[in-house]
């Protein structure tokens, strides 16, 4: 292939990208792949005699060749993103008639049909930069994680990113409480327990509750109490594929679910009342975190205790330090009616949150 080039496919009208063109004439390779870009939500483009030529063989983001046409396809221009798909197993021909006819990808169904819907799904989608993942969790029970991880949604939203709140823990009190939407219309993460495969990243935004410019993913009233750790893994990568921030409340102990989300997390952050008995629980679960999550950093909340201040806890469980996450007396406050935590933007936590998303963001930009 000497003197060949390869180009990207352009972006369509409007940005969106288009689905992917199908080259074919066997009926049961056609039926296979028109079925498989149903799973992913793609809208195809069927061009049973293209011989590589036009504009679309170029401005399709995937080109999906059946074996049966591959010779006639051999004189295409070469471009990146082209599969030849075929059905014998046995066949080693494929090989050289991939090369032959540019493709950098062989899938032979039906054993690559998962990769080939994960595929189509990110063309359908787009790929991005993943959402900068941070999940926060209690050093011990009513450390106030609940509280500032829902603080960093509401701010991370007014901040103009898009957001998504997920609230990892079926026994805690709700996030969608705390946010005052319990009645608003959504799915809750019942719904998802069944997904195994690849949920939709622009499906899953739009089935959530929004309330406070934010996408909320809760619990709802009912029994269930546990979400299969297939199915938080499917979630959490659908929510990441779509950009932006994502706020994911943990629980204090670490199964095979919690397991799942802290895989899929970027920062950490242990919140510990400065109290000796807080910081010696909070040992403890920080070292169960810490064996999944590498970017673990403790936030210090006040009052201190005598001898203790922010430093000196994060120098006893040999964490970084976060800041210190002030505490808002009208949070404590019963009554109805009140405000989100961080919802104003003049409040100490606000202000705490703001400035932990500027510096997130700039590391996650530099790395």
């Amino acid at each position: 292939m000497n003197g060949a080039v390869a180009h990207d496919p352009p972006p369509t009208a409007g940005g969106r990208p288009a689905g992917p063109l199908i080259v074919t004439e066997d009926p049961d390779i056609l039926d296979d792949l028109l079925r498989l870009c149903a799973a992913a939500g793609a809208t195809p483009e069927v061009r049973p005699g293209a011989d590589g030529r036009g504009g679309a063989w170029e401005s399709a983001p995937l080109v999906l060749v059946g074996d049966d046409v591959a010779c006639r396809v051999r004189g295409a221009p070469r471009r990146r993103h082209v599969v030849l798909v075929g059905r014998d197993q046995d066949d080693s021909g494929v090989w050289r008639r991939a090369v032959e006819a540019g493709a950098d990808h062989v899938l032979v169904l039906p054993d690559g049909e998962q990769w080939l819907v994960d595929r189509i799904a990110d063309v359908v989608e787009g790929v991005g930069r993943p959402a900068l993942t941070v999940g926060v969790v209690g050093g011990r029970g009513g450390a106030g994680a609940s509280t500032l991880a829902c603080a960093l949604g509401v701010t991370s939203a007014r901040e103009g990113l898009r957001t998504l709140l997920v609230d990892a823990d079926p026994l805690g009190g709700g996030l969608d409480v705390l946010l005052g939407g319990e009645t608003a219309e959504g799915l809750r993460w019942p719904a998802f327990a069944a997904s195994r495969g690849r949920v939709g990243g622009s499906a899953l935004e739009e089935s959530l509750p929004e309330l406070h410019s934010l996408r909320l993913l809760s619990w709802d009233r009912g029994d269930c109490a546990a979400v299969p750790p297939q199915a938080v893994r499917a979630v959490l990568a659908a929510a990441r594929r779509r950009g932006g921030a994502v706020v994911v409340d943990l629980p204090r102990r670490v199964d095979e679910g919690v397991a799942e989300a802290l895989a899929q997390v970027d920062i950490g952050l242990l919140v510990v009342p400065a109290e000796l008995r807080a910081v010696a629980a909070a040992t403890r679960v920080a070292a169960a975190v810490g064996m999944v999550l590498r970017d673990l950093r403790v936030a210090v909340r006040g009052p201190y205790a005598p001898g203790l201040d922010d430093r000196e806890v994060s120098r006893l469980l040999g964490l970084p330090l976060a800041g210190e996450v002030p505490v808002e007396t009208a949070l404590l406050r019963p009554g109805e009616g009140r405000t989100p935590p961080g919802a104003s933007s003049r409040t100490p936590l606000a202000r705490f949150c703001t400035a932990f998303w500027e510096r997130a963001l700039t590391e996650a930009g530099a790395a």
